[in-house]
């Protein structure tokens, strides 16, 4: 069974998507520390302006403060305004009235942390992206030790025998306490084919609600590797 863990992150890029899709249970690593300016409560956009953020306000009070402990700040309507900013963005877009309307339902419903929205998005997400991994968080586990030893924890309770890994955690996984325990190590590679956006140049690394609001029912054929689309 191959696995992988992540944390949630705000309205994720495509290949946050792909990687789901790829593992035989994906799980949710929310109960490490919450980092400020990072993709948990975050993401972009494209605006005539170009590639913009969008941010969920969160109550960040203390370094040792995990992701699924930290609260999003309902003292101003930034749902409302973050949802004005993706409509006047992209009401253009084929199949903005789509997608448009669940996804405001999602923001404006109150969610008890950032985690919690997060997770709710996500789901959201794999839905229409027809994709049925099942979803678990790390807490279940009660992890233990730090980086790859709290991984190794977690694999070896589910019984996984490979553990795919986004590329940047190559910096500090160790490889040999994944291969002591017989999990094999695997890197996610992210090879997309274009699509067309509104405004120009293209920008890969934009939320999935780009994809969403351009590409439609079709959303799911961007994620297969580039050499293997359709022409």
């Amino acid at each position: 069974m191959k696995v992988g863990i992540i944390q949630s992150n705000f309205l994720p890029w495509r290949g946050y998507f792909d990687f789901i899709r790829e593992v035989d249970l994906f799980i949710i690593h929310d109960d490490l520390q919450y980092t400020k300016g990072d993709w948990r409560n975050r993401n972009k956009i494209k605006t005539p302006r170009g590639s913009e953020w969008i941010t969920v306000p969160v109550n960040y009070k203390r370094t040792s403060q995990l992701i699924e402990e930290t609260t999003i700040d309902y003292s101003t309507p930034w749902a409302q305004k973050m949802l004005n900013r993706i409509k006047d963005s992209y009401r253009h877009a084929p199949r903005f009235d789509v997608y448009f309307p669940e996804l405001s339902d999602l923001l404006l419903e109150p969610a008890a942390s950032i985690s919690d929205l997060n997770v709710r998005l996500i789901h959201w997400a794999c839905a229409h992206l027809k994709i049925d991994t099942p979803i678990r968080f790390s807490r279940e586990f009660h992890p233990q030790g730090a980086k790859t030893e709290r991984l190794v924890g977690i694999l070896k309770q589910v019984k996984a025998d490979a553990y795919l890994s986004g590329p940047a955690a190559q910096a500090y996984l160790v490889p040999e306490l994944l291969e002591r325990e017989g999990i094999r190590l695997e890197y996610k590679k992210y090879n997309y084919a274009e699509y067309h956006q509104l405004y120009p140049p293209f920008d890969p690394f934009v939320s999935i609600i780009d994809l969403f609001f351009m590409m439609g029912e079709n959303s799911r054929l961007y994620l297969e590797p580039s050499e293997e689309m359709q022409t």
